[in-house]
C-alpha cells in the first residue's frame, strides 16, 4: 500500500471513529449538551483536530442521520421486486420495525433525539424524503388496485408512518414495561400484526 493509499484509510478509519463517539454521547447527553470536546474525549483524540473532519457537531449529527436512513432505504429496496403493492406495504412495516430492533441507536438520533436546528431549516436529507417517498408511491398502487378507498393518500402515509413510529419508538425509548409479561418481541410482532388485520379489512 502506498503513502496516498494508507494517508487516505487512515482518514477514513478516523471519520469512522468519530461518529461512533458521537453516536455515544448524541445518545447519552442529548444534542444540546453534546460538545466537539466531549466527542473528542470519548475517542482520546484532541478537539481541535476534529474540526478537520467536520465543522461543527451539527454536522456530525446530520451525518449519522444520513447513515441511519441510507441502512433503512437499502433495506427496503429489496421489496422493489414484490409485485403486489399491498404485500409490500405489510413488508414495509415489517422492515421498519425490525430495522428499529436492530438499530436501536441510529433509530433514536434518526427519530427521537431532537436538534434546536431543524432539518428542514438546513435543507433537509433527500434520503429520509425517499423513505417517505417510498412509502407513498406504494399506497398510491394500493389505491390503484381498489384499496383505501376515498383516502388521501398523504394523511394516509402519515398515519401508517405514525403506526410503524409508534412501535418503534415505544421500544427504543424501554417504554413497553408496563406491558408486563409480553417481551418486547411479541409487543412489536404482533402490535404490527393487528394493526395489519385493520388495514386488510380497509
Amino acid at each position: 500500500m502506498g503513502i496516498a493509499e494508507r494517508k487516505q484509510e487512515e482518514k477514513q478509519e478516523m471519520h469512522k471513529r468519530i461518529l461512533t463517539g458521537a453516536r455515544k454521547i448524541f445518545l447519552e447527553k442529548g444534542y444540546e449538551q453534546t460538545s466537539m470536546r466531549n466527542i473528542a474525549n470519548e475517542i482520546n483524540y484532541s478537539p481541535g483536530s476534529i474540526y478537520f473532519y467536520f465543522k461543527d457537531k451539527s454536522e456530525i449529527f446530520h451525518e449519522l442521520h444520513k447513515e441511519g436512513f441510507h441502512l433503512l432505504v437499502n433495506q427496503l429496496k429489496v421489496l422493489n421486486k414484490v409485485a403486489d403493492p399491498f404485500e409490500r406495504l405489510k413488508a414495509m412495516g415489517r422492515i421498519f420495525i425490525q430495522f428499529a430492533k436492530d438499530n436501536k441507536d441510529y433509530y433514536n438520533l434518526m427519530f427521537i433525539v431532537d436538534e434546536p436546528q431543524k432539518v428542514s431549516e438546513t435543507g433537509g436529507f433527500k434520503i429520509a424524503q425517499e423513505a417517505i417517498n417510498q412509502l407513498s408511491a406504494v399506497i398510491k398502487e394500493c389505491q390503484q388496485k381498489g384499496r383505501f378507498k376515498g383516502m388521501d393518500p398523504e394523511y394516509f402515509t402519515f398515519m401508517i408512518l405514525s403506526a410503524m413510529h409508534g412501535i418503534c419508538a415505544l421500544f427504543c425509548t424501554d417504554r413497553t414495561t408496563s406491558f408486563v409479561g409480553k417481551t418486547n418481541d411479541e409487543l412489536m410482532h404482533h402490535g404490527y400484526e393487528c394493526f395489519v388485520a385493520l388495514l386488510e379489512k380497509s
